[in-house]
């Protein structure tokens, strides 16, 4: 497992977002983004894996929009939010367990987490 595996990724954000959502503490936006330090990954890959748990319910206040050309997809994550079913996932999902495993082995886990 890589640091920038789909369940590696998505465990990060999801985490993140919990952590913060039980302290009471506003989301940093810019630690989300794909050039941040805590990411770290191509945009294109952020856009799909953003979309992906907005759709399947994991988070929530995503907005998304096209550019004034229509060719790109861009995601507005000011508002984002863990949904309930994003805590179940993140609590019970095996994938994630492994990639949680994977950062702690490389001592890739933020602080705050």
């Amino acid at each position: 497992m890589a640091k920038d595996d789909y369940h590696v990724v998505v465990y990060q954000i999801l985490a993140y977002l919990y952590v913060q959502l039980k302290a009471g503490e506003k989301i940093d936006t810019k630690l989300l983004q794909a050039e941040s330090n805590y990411l770290n990954i191509n945009r294109l890959y952020w856009s799909y894996i953003i979309e992906n748990l907005y759709n399947q319910g994991l988070v929530s206040g995503v907005v998304k929009s096209k550019s004034w050309g229509g060719n790109t997809v861009m995601f507005d994550i000011e508002n984002i939010k863990i949904t309930p079913l994003g805590i179940e996932y993140l609590t019970d999902n095996s994938f994630l367990e492994k990639a949680k495993e994977f950062l702690k082995d490389i001592k890739a886990i933020v602080p705050f987490i």
